[in-house]
């Protein structure tokens, strides 16, 4: 079976709105979840935190030492991911913060502006909102 070819964006970019069933970034729109690691943005494919699995995080997991923590989005609101999930991120050494999607975006942004080592495994929203 051939290897899915997965959209990517290969830069470092803040989000500039989220909602309406994707994101936007770079001066670019994404239908669909994301997730923003030190080297690109591309997609991710959960739709709500059950499809969130150490599996789906492997690749954050994978740029562990480039990484001091991740910020989980889970969607319209707050939800804890699997027992299984939040092992891995503890296992890997990496703090792992939980928070609805919105706020994920914001505090993304916030530490994207600062200089941080930070990742962020954002889920869709609904609803169009300005970050």
């Amino acid at each position: 079976m051939s290897e899915q070819v997965r959209a990517r964006f290969p830069g470092v970019a803040a989000i500039e709105a989220y909602g309406n069933g994707g994101f936007r970034f770079a001066g670019m729109s994404h239908k669909g979840s994301i997730l923003c690691l030190p080297d690109g943005i591309e997609a991710w494919e959960p739709t709500a935190v059950a499809q969130v699995t150490a599996a789906s995080v492997s690749r954050i997991l994978d740029r562990r030492e480039a990484l001091d923590f991740v910020l989980l989005g889970t969607g319209e609101e707050h939800r804890v991911p699997c027992d299984e999930v939040r092992a891995a991120f503890a296992s890997a050494g990496l703090a792992l913060d939980i928070m609805a999607t919105g706020a994920a975006a914001r505090t993304y942004n916030v530490l994207l502006g600062e200089g941080r080592r930070v990742a962020a495994a954002l889920i869709a929203t609904g609803l169009v909102q300005g970050v």
